[in-house]
């Protein structure tokens, strides 16, 4: 009876140990197993939004939006011009590439300076950085989404680059055989050589160098007499300098223009006009 009492309970003691270590292998299994997973996941997700947040800070500092038309005022043109005709005279003597062209590609790169990659970048000719670039850079949606431009620390530098990139690539060296002062045949060998996809990138530009005489530097260069072209004729491009109590409308009905269309010549978006300022009236 002894021995029949003790074998009863050493089995029901093996039974006991042995449901006990199934219900803590089942508690790991369906408890904690669950719960790392979840920290795991958390964790991933955390990361993520770590790296959406580097990747909004980038966006701030690095991304620039494509933009395609920048307004601005023949005033802000003129300033432009002021402060870089000699830096493109400079060029033309060392390099010999046109002032015009020099000053016209400035302006329509640009936006006569108020552009995003001019801005933030000091790029004034949407120069990419190609394969020989080794110096700082910004992305910029173009032609394609997130391409790489060349960023400078000083407008100076990006004109000094833009000569150096025309003077060392093989494909402009036909520019440099025209005549010095021939800028409608560098616009249109700049197109040609595939400085810009844009097909009407030629008559901008030599637009441009007409409505503003950028070719009097090229003839201050080289100390020739400087004429105005017959399509350039003040018949065809007259402008007035804003005075005091000028507005609107006073010069609207001084010129017979209507205030539409000088706003439109002008790319003015208000009626506010500033001393000084230079409109196209004709």
């Amino acid at each position: 009876m002894i021995r029949k009492s003790a074998l009863l309970f050493v089995v029901l003691f093996v039974i006991s140990c042995g449901s006990k270590r199934v219900v803590i292998q089942t508690t790991k299994s369906g408890k904690s197993e669950p719960h790392i997973n979840v920290v795991v996941k958390k964790s991933n997700e955390n990361k993520t939004s770590t790296t959406n947040s580097s990747d909004n800070n980038s966006s701030n500092t690095e991304i620039l939006e494509a933009t395609t038309r920048v307004k601005v005022t023949t005033e802000i043109v003129l300033a432009y011009i002021a402060k870089f005709k000699d830096i493109a005279k400079n060029n033309m003597q060392q390099f010999g590439i046109p002032s015009s062209i020099c000053l016209g590609q400035g302006i329509l790169e640009s936006g006569a300076g108020t552009g995003p990659l001019s801005s933030l970048a000091n790029n004034h000719f949407g120069i990419k950085c190609h394969k020989d670039w080794t110096g700082a850079s910004v992305k910029y949606d173009d032609d394609s989404a997130q391409e790489c431009f060349r960023k400078y620390n000083q407008a100076s530098e990006s004109y000094n680059d833009h000569a150096l990139f025309l003077k060392g690539r093989k494909w402009y060296e036909p520019l440099f055989k025209l005549e010095k002062d021939d800028y409608k045949g560098w616009a249109k060998g700049l197109k040609a050589a595939g400085y810009a996809t844009d097909p009407k990138y030629p008559e901008k530009l030599i637009a441009i160098i007409e409505r503003y005489h950028l070719d009097q530097y090229d003839s201050e260069v080289l100390g020739t007499e400087y004429v105005v072209a017959s399509n350039q004729s003040k018949s065809n491009f007259k402008e007035y300098q804003v005075s005091q109590g000028d507005t609107l409308y006073s010069i609207s009905k001084k010129f017979n223009v209507s205030i539409d269309d000088l706003k439109k010549k002008n790319n003015i978006s208000d009626n506010v006009l500033s001393i000084g300022q230079i409109l196209i009236v004709e």
